[in-house]
């Protein structure tokens, strides 16, 4: 069902949803929720634009958090900074936001643009520009389709407030990630913000409904009983990659990221097969027997194997038993531009892009 307003109810759904979309990035969802959901209830619903109702005279803001989740997970971000953002942006641009939106689904980051609309109230637009997380500023559709960011807007909860116009989505991420470090590992940012033209041939459309369905399903109590993991086939059109308990897991935060790796050991089905996580901020990479199971730009979730809710990479624990499904990316993604930008190359991982559905077939897990 399509999204007209975002109620509390409708808050731990979407955050429940984008957690499994955003491979276990995009922040905490958690925080998100609890600052969601208490402006939601002084401010009331927010609004929500279908993306082809966006007109040519919208100008539309993306909000969300950078840095890393496993620091904004003890560094709560200020109300504040939802207002200040967007404000920052708007005088540089010359023009009001007539909407928000999401600049990626990830569990805390579909939550901070509700509570920036919530608070200024703006309507907000359901859609984003990854149909997934991803840890780099220009891993966003606008860069695929030629657009830079444009003016910048960072701020802290300290008060500090960084303007940058960035000539491209690599000196985007450049900049950004600097800023954030000193301002605490992570911040408040507001970047490529465009007109309706532009956002309607860019944006990824109804992504916050798609995470509220998600949510909703993972919380329905008729379910009870049922394997997570298959609770979500039919759903997302997922693959079902992995049943094990987590033996190891290293994690650091390095250069504004969470980074890590993680080792499993099979139970049920998969037991004696061996499953390798890794991840920068997001899961990126799964290998299982020293074989390609996923990755990068197609999406890996962990679940929990008893309640079925996401796993984010900050919260991955020795001894957790767990879930692991793998999902194809949105086409864009599959692109030459798409592969070059945030496939695994980029990342340093010596494998070749291969689609989770071939990777899937069962002659090449024989």
């Amino acid at each position: 069902m399509t999204l007209t307003h975002i109620t509390e109810a409708d808050v731990e759904k979407i955050a429940l949803g984008a957690a499994v979309l955003g491979t276990g990035g995009g922040g905490d969802p958690h925080i998100g929720t609890l600052i969601a959901r208490r402006l939601i209830r002084e401010h009331g619903p927010v609004a929500v634009k279908a993306l082809s109702d966006i007109t040519d005279e919208d100008f539309v803001v993306p909000v969300g958090m950078i840095g890393a989740p496993s620091v904004a997970v003890e560094k709560i971000m200020a109300e504040e900074e939802l207002v200040a953002v967007l404000r920052l942006l708007e005088t540089a641009c010359g023009r009001k936001a007539t909407a928000i939106m999401p600049i990626e689904i990830g569990g805390g980051n579909s939550l901070i643009p509700v509570a920036c609309a919530a608070i200024t109230g703006l309507p907000i637009v359901d859609a984003d520009a990854m149909g997934r997380a991803f840890p780099e500023a220009q891993m966003v559709t606008f860069h695929l389709a030629g657009y830079g960011p444009g003016y910048a807007s960072m701020v802290d909860s300290h008060g500090n407030a960084v303007l940058t116009k960035p000539v491209d989505g690599a000196w985007s991420e450049q900049l950004a990630r600097a800023l954030t470090i000193p301002m605490g590992g992570s911040a408040t940012m507001a970047d490529y913000a465009y007109g309706g033209e532009v956002v309607r041939e860019c944006a990824i459309p109804e992504t916050l409904s798609r995470a509220r369905d998600i949510g909703a399903l993972l919380l329905d109590p008729s379910q009870d009983g049922i394997d997570p993991a298959t609770r979500l086939m039919d759903e997302l059109d997922a693959y079902k990659l992995f049943e094990g308990k987590i033996v190891d897991i290293k994690r650091v935060f390095e250069g504004g990221f969470t980074k890590g790796h993680a080792t499993l050991e099979g139970l049920g089905n998969d037991k004696d097969d061996q499953f390798e996580l890794s991840f920068q901020n997001e899961m990126l990479l799964a290998m299982r027997n020293g074989q390609l199971a996923a990755v990068t730009p197609d999406l890996i979730a962990v679940l929990d194997s008893v309640t079925g809710r996401p796993i984010t990479t900050e919260t991955l624990k020795y001894g957790a038993r767990v879930h692991i499904i793998g999902m194809a990316c949105h086409e864009k993604w599959r692109t030459e531009k798409g592969l070059e930008t945030a496939g695994p190359a980029y990342f340093g991982y010596p494998v070749e892009f291969v689609p989770i559905e071939e990777l899937s077939r069962e002659d090449l897990h024989a």
